[in-house]
């Protein structure tokens, strides 16, 4: 179970700046072949006529390169360009090959640690390019003055596109100590940062006390260690005498299921059903609240357009059981659930495999959840993350229904 946890990651369209799939895609596909699967079982490949199909265009094309192409071939770069190419014309920008190279740079960003600037992206479709979520706190980028909703034009002076997320993480990821330059668009502004990367934690959890022993606790992700940060800071505020909680979630562009749901379990009691996972067969697995009831105070959610996947596995599981309600704006929507596939040649597949479904039966996918008390920010809000706390209509309105 505990190995089936650290490969079961579930990534939001929001990516962490952190940041043989097969030997070849030809070997793969000839007779059977076994890959691992990070519960330890296997994939089998079979061989079919459009394999084979699939098998002569590659030989076709290789031997027009070997018989004409004038510069130097690289085999290994074209095997991973074709292997690349291959899992892209799914056209689903959650799933991704993730070479040899890259895989343990990638496990362990997932996880909540990585070497880079400290910004949550997500794709921007009205301008087809990527868009800063937000800067992370004491951050090398936010100290530099990259802010929410930047638009990223270029890295290094290379142009990028919206379909180029993890190049654009892997291009800003690098050696600690060393820099990178940002070409941002900030309105009518073209402005460049050059940011120094440093290790970083990507996840703290915060919170503080606010007036009349309202507990408040935030957090941006979902990462390895969420789920008891989130219970050590609901005990260290227990401790001080809340009397009831509000989480912010707003912004938070997911992460692991898993530690969505541990933190579901504390508020409902055990065997209840807390979300629904179904694949492609219609196969289903349920997953249960494990423990007795450890949070039972009135409890507020703060939902925004950028709170997603595990954020919304969260804030759905308690809406439906009626542990808490929900205030703000209508969800991202992303209800769909990635597994990354580890090979034996060290690269690996991250793919989506499921949806997920709340415990009432509510699709999330392109949906989103609807919040109890719809509450906008003043048009003057640029910034959730800078909003100071009397002009957050939002959190404001949470406190007033918890008085």
């Amino acid at each position: 179970m505990e190995e089936k946890r650290k490969y079961n990651i579930y990534k939001t369209i929001m990516i962490i700046v952190l940041t043989a799939f097969i030997t070849f895609i030809i070997t793969a596909l000839v007779g059977y072949n076994y890959v691992t699967k990070g519960d330890g079982a296997k994939l089998l490949v079979r061989e079919t006529s459009s394999n084979q199909d699939l098998i002569v265009q590659l030989e076709k094309y290789k031997s027009i390169i070997d018989e004409f192409y004038l510069g130097e071939v690289n085999e290994e770069d074209l095997k991973e360009g074709a292997i690349k190419g291959y899992i892209e014309g799914l056209g689903d920008p959650y799933t991704e090959y993730i070479s040899k190279e890259e895989m343990k740079e990638y496990m362990e960003d997932t996880l909540g640690n990585y070497v880079g600037i400290g910004i949550y992206m997500l794709f921007d479709e009205e301008n087809g390019k990527i868009k800063v979520l937000a800067p992370m706190k004491g951050s090398p980028a936010e100290t530099v003055g990259i802010k929410s909703g930047d638009i990223i034009e270029t890295v290094d002076g290379e142009e990028y596109t919206k379909d180029e997320m993890s190049e654009v993480a892997n291009k800003i990821k690098g050696k600690e100590g060393t820099t990178v330059k940002i070409g941002i668009k900030r309105g009518e502004e073209n402005l460049e940062f050059e940011v120094t990367r440093q290790n970083i934690k990507v996840n703290p959890v915060e919170g503080k006390i606010l007036e009349n022993n309202i507990g408040y606790i935030q957090f941006a992700s979902f990462d390895e260690t969420t789920y008891e940060d989130f219970k050590a800071k609901y005990e260290e505020l227990k401790n001080q005498g809340i009397t009831s909680l509000i989480i912010d979630l707003r912004n938070n562009g997911g992460g692991l299921v898993d530690q969505a749901t541990d933190i579901a379990d504390l508020f409902v009691e055990k065997d209840t059903p807390l979300l629904y996972e179904v694949d492609k067969d219609g196969n289903e697995e349920v997953i249960k609240a494990e423990n007795d009831v450890t949070i039972n105070i009135p409890t507020i959610i703060l939902t925004n357009e950028n709170t997603a996947s595990a954020s919304e596995i969260l804030a759905g599981a308690l809406k439906d059981l009626g542990k808490a309600k929900i205030v703000g704006t209508k969800t991202y929507g992303k209800g769909i659930i990635q597994q990354i596939i580890p090979l034996s040649d060290g690269s690996g597949i991250k793919i989506t495999t499921e949806e997920y479904q709340t415990p009432n039966r509510n699709k999330i996918h392109e949906v989103g959840i609807e919040p109890d008390e719809t509450v906008e920010l003043p048009e003057t809000v640029t910034n959730v993350l800078e909003i100071l706390e009397d002009q957050d209509t939002q959190l404001q309105k949470a406190i007033e229904l918890l008085k």
